[in-house]
């Protein structure tokens, strides 16, 4: 379909220069019958002069109007996307789901990056924060010891960025931030609930607290125990808790 809407593009294009080239030309005739070029006054004749110049050092012309009942051409960028054999099925995919190429190709990205993972929903205790996660149904939950995560007992799995959403509540939300101001400890300003953050180990992504989400999606938890007491060490000798924020 993209190059199928290029062609469209560029076929109205054509159309439209034309009816433009045309109706210019009348309009130029009708003007030379009413008005002989000996009567126009000098003062219009130089700027005339001077707008032909201007148009020749590299002026850009005006953008084409949208015209009623006639859509805006495509960029010639949609063109680039090279569909092979698969073009005929993109397009019938489609048109059956009524879905723009950039809807289409989200709904692949997606089917691929979230395989095997299921919506989580969750928030604070008074309701005000709101949020959907998408991520296993067996969580990797890490306990730290660190000088906050002790005292508010912030236990938490890590997603990617891009599998989180927060539905409801961000004017509700207020941060803490204490040494290296990098993990931003988020809680409602209502109730005092963390029930997301971002963690200093891995701040492209989010810590999400398993005991906010609401009941039903989750199947099982594994608890694993950090250092973060020696945080610097803890983060050098863990194998895989950096990419866990990578989509």
């Amino acid at each position: 379909q993209p190059q199928a809407l290029w062609l469209l593009g560029c076929r109205a294009h054509a159309t439209l220069r034309a009816r433009s080239m045309g109706k210019a030309k009348a309009g130029s005739g009708r003007k030379s019958r009413g008005r002989s070029p000996a009567a126009a006054s000098p003062a219009a004749a130089a700027r005339s002069l001077r707008g032909k110049e201007s148009s020749r050092v590299g002026e850009k012309p005006a953008a084409p109007r949208e015209r009623p009942g006639e859509p805006l051409l495509p960029p010639p960028a949609l063109c680039l996307l090279d569909l092979g054999a698969q073009r005929e099925r993109w397009v019938k995919f489609q048109e059956r789901q009524s879905l723009t190429c950039e809807e289409a190709a989200r709904l692949l990205l997606d089917t691929f990056e979230y395989r095997g993972l299921v919506k989580h929903t969750g928030g604070c205790h008074c309701g005000a924060i709101r949020f959907e996660v998408w991520a296993s149904t067996d969580l990797h939950v890490f306990d730290c010891n660190c000088s906050i995560c002790i005292k508010k007992q912030n236990r938490h799995f890590i997603v990617p960025a891009s599998h989180f959403k927060l539905l409801k509540g961000a004017d509700n939300i207020t941060t803490y931030t204490f040494n290296t101001h990098c993990a931003q400890h988020t809680f409602c300003k209502t109730c005092g609930v963390q029930s997301f953050y971002t963690p200093r180990s891995n701040p492209d992504g989010y810590g999400i607290a398993p005991h906010c989400l609401d009941e039903g999606t989750v199947r099982s938890t594994i608890m694993e125990e950090i250092n973060g007491k020696e945080w610097e060490k803890a983060m050098k000798e863990h194998k895989t808790i950096r990419s866990m924020s990578k989509p």
